[in-house]
């Protein structure tokens, strides 16, 4: 590999791993020098019986100055707003973030306007707006996928404009983060899958995208086998310990390597999706994933070929001829998220069209396609894609994957 002529890293994360790491929050929080934070978290999180698992951590020997569990499941600008008056009022020094990508990204808009005493999140949107450090924020994800816990960016969505803001600063990654397989145990099968699958993403866009570098790439790769590994065993035996362990790992692995590397078009359309129909995020990754793949793969074989070994092992790569090595790839992708489906009771969607609300109905109608590909247009993922996307190259991608269909390679331009 050609080392590139300048790169930069940063993960200046204190992460604290295992089975008992919960137990050592007093501790990083005495080491901050504060003592009231915040816990913010959802209810998903709460009627699991998570939060408690935390105070029972606490061991009386930190009391927070309050509790919020109302983050819905897209980060919105409206609840930022309405828990950094609440931490205002109860004189709050700190936050506890426990939960999902969305509760990190609530919390990292929280502290941002809490530190910056500011009223208008979206004058810190983009990147570079914040200049200075925020408040001590410590993340503790119950999510094996989303990586928050150890990344430079936030994503807030604004429902009334159908919009998802990008914050992008050093600032924004938290001082600690707590990493412990007790807070995934009671993952749905589902849920497991989706969200791992987003780590996947995380770190196969890492690998193959332009801001990677021989640091983010070591990231990368351990995440890929990590997930591989072990992500079909969990979904399939959920008490697991050491496997959800792995996968907590993994997730914070990938978030590491593409908080460094930056991500492209699966996030780029992902967004999109997500903004306009509001699927799951790590929905739309596990189905966009193969097309990205794919659309990319003129440029970035060599790498989508390099990714087969630790998806694969030794074996699978070494009688792989290495001109099919790519491909084999995103073969094994798709076969993943079938396997996914079939372990889920068909659950854990393959295309967007399969993708239903509790009622049954189609989250993301055929129609609604267009207005996807227009709204990725501003998404500023795609700068990082090896390959430029238009709009009818974002319809494109989302219309095969709308249906399930292989990407057909010879519409795509060869820029």
């Amino acid at each position: 590999m050609k080392i590139p002529d300048y790169y930069e890293f940063c993960c200046r994360v204190k992460t604290v791993t295992g089975h008992g790491a919960l137990e050592e929050i007093p501790d990083l929080l005495a080491s901050m020098g504060v003592s009231k934070p915040m816990i913010v978290t959802d209810p998903g999180v709460r009627d699991a019986g998570l939060a408690d698992i935390v105070d029972e951590a606490l061991s009386g020997r930190v009391k927070p100055g309050a509790l919020v569990d109302e983050v819905p499941p897209d980060s919105e600008l409206k609840v930022v707003n309405r828990l950094a008056g609440i931490y205002r009022k109860t004189g709050c020094d700190s936050i506890i973030a426990v939960g999902g990508g969305s509760v990190m990204d609530t919390a990292k808009g929280v502290n941002i306007l809490v530190s910056e005493e500011a009223d208008d999140l979206m004058a810190f949107t983009g990147a570079g707006a914040l200049k200075h450090r925020l408040n001590p924020l410590i993340a503790i994800p119950t999510t094996a996928g989303t990586g928050s816990e150890v990344t430079v960016v936030a994503v807030i969505a604004d429902h009334e404009k159908n919009l998802k803001m990008l914050f992008t600063s050093y600032f924004l990654l938290p001082d600690a983060a707590v990493i412990d397989p007790r807070m995934t145990l009671t993952l749905p099968a589902h849920i497991t899958a989706a969200t791992a699958m987003d780590a996947m993403t995380h770190a196969m866009e890492a690998y193959t995208c332009m801001g990677k570098n021989p640091l983010s790439d070591a990231y990368a790769l351990e995440a890929v086998e990590l997930i591989s590994r072990n992500l079909l065993n969990v979904v399939k035996s959920p008490d697991d310990a050491e496997g959800r362990l792995s996968l907590a790992v993994a997730a914070t692995l990938a978030g590491i390597a593409f908080s460094n590397a930056m991500v492209g078009m699966v996030h780029t359309l992902g967004h999109s999706v997500g903004a306009v129909c509001g699927v799951p995020h790590g929905t739309c990754m596990s189905i966009l994933l193969p097309y990205g793949l794919a659309y990319n793969l003129h440029k970035t074989e060599t790498q989508v070929a390099e990714l087969l070994y630790p998806m694969a092992g030794a074996e699978i790569y070494a009688d792989t001829p290495i001109n099919n090595r790519a491909e084999k790839t995103i073969e094994l992708v798709r076969n993943l998220n079938q396997k996914l489906h079939d372990a889920t009771g068909g659950i854990h969607p393959r295309c967007l069209k399969e993708i239903r609300n509790r009622e049954g109905r189609a989250v993301v109608p055929y129609n609604m396609l267009e207005r996807i590909a227009e709204t990725a247009l501003g998404d500023g993922s795609v700068f990082y894609n090896p390959e430029e996307m238009d709009f009818q190259d974002s319809l494109m991608v989302l219309d095969a994957a709308w249906e399930g269909d292989k990407l057909d390679r010879s519409r795509i331009k060869k820029g």
